[in-house]
C-alpha cells in the first residue's frame, strides 16, 4: 500500500512540520451571515441565526461574475473555523505553493451552529436553544456560500470529523454543488455501535449531574464535564503514539490530570451536549449509491470512534463509484481521529484529487 511508504517518510516531514516557526498572522478575514426567521427540522425557529466564518484568499471570478476558487473546510464536533490555522495543518496546506495556497483558493472555514462564534445555546438561549441536527447545520452552511459569500459552486469540499459526515450530507443533499469532496475519519452510517455509546454516556453523564438543572445551571456541572473529558480523551487518542509518549503509570495519570483539566475549562454543558447530540439522525447509508461527485475518502487504521474492523468502509466504498477510498495505516505518525488535521499523511491525495477533477 503506498500509504505505507508515505509514513514510513511522515517522521521526518513531521519533525519539519511541528519544529518550523508557525506562521501565526494568516491574513485571515472574519465575518457574520445573518440567516433570517431559519427554520429546524424540529420545526423551530430562530428569527436571527448568526453563522460565523474565516476566510483565506480572494474569490475569482470567470467573465459570468461567478465564484470559481471557493474552497469550503468543515471543522468537527466541538471545533471551530479557525482550528484549521493550526501549524499541522495551515503550515502545510496554505503555505506558498501548497495544495491550498490561498494565491490560488477562497478557502471558506464556517464555525457550525452550535460552535464558536456561531449561534449557540450559551449565548442565552441554553436549553431553549433549537434542537439542531446535521441537516440543519448544512443548510446553514448552504445559505452562507449562496446567500452570504455569493458562492454557488466549491471547487473542494473537504471536512473532518463531523465536517466529514456534512460532506456525504452534501452529496446527497446538494449532489452538484461541489465539484470534488474529501471527507476525512467518519462512516457513512448511522451513527451505532461504540460510536453512538460513547456519545450517549457522555450525555447522559451531564444530564444526571443535579447541578445541570434542565440545562438551566448557574455554574458549569463539574461531575458531567469530568465524564465529557474523559470520553474525548479516550474517543480522540491513538494507541502507538500514546503508548510511546505514555510509557509509565506515572506519565499516564500526570497526562490525565493535566489534559481533563484543560478540557473541563473551555467545555460549557449545553453547547457540549447539543454538539454530542446533533448526530442522532444521520444516515446517507440508505442514499449511498446516488452519489456522484468524484471523492477521496480517507480514515486511519487507528481511529477509535470508527474502526476498520467493522468493514463498514470497505462496504461503503463499493456503493461510491466516483470514490477513492483510502486507509492510513496506524504507525507512530499517525494521531488516531485526529490525523485528519495532520496534513503531512494525506496532503498529497488531496493534490492528486484536485488534479483528477480539473475541467
Amino acid at each position: 500500500m503506498k500509504f505505507k511508504a508515505l509514513c514510513l517518510a511522515a517522521a521526518a516531514a513531521l519533525s519539519l512540520v511541528t519544529g518550523a516557526v508557525a506562521q501565526t498572522n494568516w491574513p485571515i478575514k472574519e465575518g457574520d451571515y445573518v440567516a433570517k426567521d431559519f427554520k429546524f427540522g424540529t420545526g423551530e425557529t430562530l428569527p436571527e441565526l448568526r453563522l460565523h466564518y474565516t476566510t483565506l484568499g480572494e474569490p475569482k471570478r470567470d467573465a459570468k461574475g461567478k465564484i470559481t476558487n471557493a474552497v469550503m473546510v468543515l471543522h468537527g464536533t466541538g471545533g471551530t473555523g479557525k482550528q484549521f490555522l493550526s501549524p499541522q495543518f495551515a503550515e502545510a496546506l496554505f503555505k506558498p505553493g501548497g495544495v491550498l495556497d490561498p494565491a490560488k483558493y477562497y478557502i471558506i472555514m464556517p464555525d457550525n451552529i452550535g460552535h464558536g462564534k456561531s449561534a449557540k445555546p450559551s449565548d442565552g438561549l441554553k436549553a431553549k436553544f433549537p434542537q439542531y441536527d446535521y441537516d440543519d447545520m448544512v443548510a446553514a452552511q448552504h445559505l452562507l456560500l449562496t446567500k452570504g459569500l455569493g458562492v454557488d459552486h466549491l471547487r473542494l469540499l473537504f471536512g473532518t470529523s463531523m465536517g466529514c459526515m456534512h460532506g456525504f450530507v452534501w452529496a446527497e443533499t446538494y449532489p452538484t454543488f461541489a465539484q470534488a469532496m474529501m471527507p476525512m475519519a467518519c462512516l457513512p452510517t448511522e451513527i451505532a455501535g461504540r460510536n453512538r455509546l460513547w456519545r450517549k454516556m457522555t450525555i447522559d453523564g451531564i444530564t444526571s449531574d443535579p447541578a445541570w438543572n434542565g440545562g438551566n445551571y448557574t455554574t458549569q456541572p463539574q461531575q458531567g464535564l469530568r465524564i465529557a473529558a474523559n470520553f474525548l480523551i479516550l474517543a480522540g487518542s491513538s494507541t502507538i503514539p500514546m503508548q510511546k509518549a505514555l510509557p509509565t503509570r506515572e506519565a499516564t495519570d500526570k497526562f490525565v490530570k493535566a489534559d481533563v483539566a484543560r478540557r473541563m475549562a473551555s467545555i460549557d454543558a449545553n453547547d457540549f451536549l447539543y454538539q454530542v447530540a446533533s448526530s442522532r439522525n444521520y444516515n446517507p447509508w440508505p442514499k449511498l449509491d446516488a452519489v456522484k461527485v468524484p471523492m477521496t475518502w480517507i480514515n486511519s487504521a487507528d481511529d477509535f470512534i470508527n474502526p476498520p474492523e467493522l468493514g463498514i468502509d470497505l462496504e461503503a466504498a463499493k456503493r461510491l463509484p466516483t470514490a477513492k477510498y483510502i486507509l492510513i495505516p496506524a504507525s507512530e505518525n499517525t494521531k488516531g481521529h485526529g490525523s485528519h488535521t495532520w496534513a503531512v499523511l494525506w496532503q498529497d491525495e488531496m493534490k492528486a484529487l484536485l488534479q483528477r477533477t480539473e475541467k
